[in-house]
């Protein structure tokens, strides 16, 4: 999972090489915690939302059934 969102993140981005993805194993939840630099934010997100949106449920398509859930935090 992380690197799929890599991936989507760093394809989006003027500045790939600061596109940072940390994945947390919680006893729930999978988290992925999505860096970028300040001047790409608002390409993440996406007017309202959008990206952000798409971005999450590319993921939750992705995982697999039966196993933890995983959750995209992009800070």
């Amino acid at each position: 999972m992380r690197e799929l969102v890599l991936f989507l993140a760093q394809s989006l981005v003027d500045q790939p090489d600061q596109v940072i993805v940390t994945e947390t194993n919680g006893p729930e939840a999978i988290i992925l915690e999505l860096n970028v630099a300040p001047d790409d934010m608002g390409k993440v997100i996406g007017r309202q939302g959008r990206i952000a949106k798409a971005i999450r449920s590319v993921v939750k398509a992705a995982t697999e059934k039966g196993g933890k859930p995983v959750f995209v935090e992009i800070q």
